[in-house]
């Protein structure tokens, strides 16, 4: 790893800090970020597909390797202008720093061209990544799970409770992963039944008629494609959905915390306001999917992911979403509590500029929000 290679070489002196003697060997420091540069290049060429791991940390290195550079570079390039630490600093120094300043912008461009949106996208799926029930423990308190949609059963893949969000009472719904395997064909990787919408609208309908506040989370590939879901009516158990949220008389808001699939994430986000997690996804159609009708061929993700604007700046751009809640570096199954932090902190901004509103401007300006988006041509009359 890239880490262990730095940790094991301590006389490179890339942690800035000055010999015992209070001088600075410039040449020696050069040449051991030229070795610790190469060693990045070299574990990224040689990186077998390997990019969603390998990438943050390459990335952590490089800034390193420049703060060091231009720790060196800010010395003082004649004896008269400082200390004695500017006496190996020659021009032959400069020019290798030079060099490899060129070679970290070169490494750099390759790694931001690799966190594209098909990087995005094995973010948002990454089986560490935090789902609904983590949120649930760090950001919410006295938590009451409902079950069932008293029409035909209960879906794990959706959970609904009752909980508090900072001693307000409020309703917290959302799509559940799990990380092993009996949990993931427990939750049914994510894939929701009708059943599951069901219970939501309930849930909803609950909030709604004891005035609690609605926060949704989504992180679902699609809604489930099975016979069964089929046949007990999955289209329109979304549509019902689809009709009734924008209807309730409370605040309703949505984090895309992973994958929003299709009509599987919509059926819970009809919101005032749509946040999504910095790694998130939001889209029609999987990347997969998009390449196997667009060219027959499922290996062309990438440039399906590119092509769908599935990520949070490009749904930004387009306003589909109101804002982008930062993640820890390296993304948020990294850091938990720091991910939760983060996304509390947006949800009590919004929660408060939404509580203020009369119920009918929350109505009125729900619909037009979900009616203007997609308008990309206008005409004058």
């Amino acid at each position: 790893m890239i880490c262990g290679l730095m940790k094991s070489s301590p006389d490179m002196r890339l942690s800035g800090q000055s010999t015992p003697a209070g001088k600075t060997d410039a040449p020696q420091s050069v040449a051991g970020a030229d070795l610790l540069l190469s060693m990045v290049e070299a574990q990224w060429a040689n990186r077998n597909g390997n990019t969603m791991e390998l990438a943050p940390k390459a990335q952590q290195e490089l800034e390193k390797i420049q703060q060091q550079l231009a720790r060196l570079e800010s010395l003082p390039k004649n004896p008269e202008q400082g200390n004695a630490q500017v006496a190996a600093q020659n021009d032959e120094t400069q020019q290798q720093i030079q060099q490899l300043n060129e070679r970290v912008s070169v490494l750099r461009k390759e790694l931001e061209e690799f966190r594209g949106a098909w990087y995005k996208t094995e973010l948002a799926r990454h089986p560490q990544r935090p789902y609904t029930l983590d949120y649930v423990e760090r950001i919410f308190t006295a938590w009451s799970e409902i079950h069932g949609d008293r029409s035909f059963g209960d879906d794990p893949a959706i959970v609904c409770g009752m909980a508090r969000f900072h001693d307000e009472d409020v309703m917290v719904i959302g799509h559940q992963k799990a990380r092993d395997t009996k949990q993931k064909v427990y939750r049914n990787f994510g894939y929701a039944h009708p059943e599951g919408y069901r219970k939501a609208l309930r849930a909803m309908k609950v909030a709604e008629k004891f005035g609690r506040p609605i926060f949704t989370f989504v992180d679902t590939p699609g809604a489930y494609p099975g016979l069964g879901a089929e046949e007990r009516g999955q289209a329109e158990a979304i549509a019902r959905n689809l009709r009734e949220m924008p209807r309730l008389h409370v605040p309703i808001i949505t984090v895309i915390t992973g994958e929003g699939g299709s009509g599987g994430a919509l059926a819970v986000a009809v919101a005032d306001r749509v946040l999504m997690m910095e790694n998130s996804v939001y889209s029609v159609i999987s990347p997969e999917g998009c390449a196997s009708i667009m060219w027959r061929d499922a290996t062309k993700k990438e440039l399906a992911a590119e092509a769908l604007h599935i990520t949070a700046p490009h749904l930004m751009e387009l306003g589909c979403i109101d804002e982008i809640v930062e993640e820890p570096e390296g993304g948020a199954h990294t850091d938990h509590e720091k991910a939760a932090a983060l996304l509390d902190s947006a949800l009590q901004k919004y929660l408060a500029t939404l509580k203020v509103l009369p119920i009918p401007s929350l109505l009125d300006s729900r619909y037009k929000k979900f009616r203007n988006m997609a308008q990309f041509f206008k005409t004058n009359v």
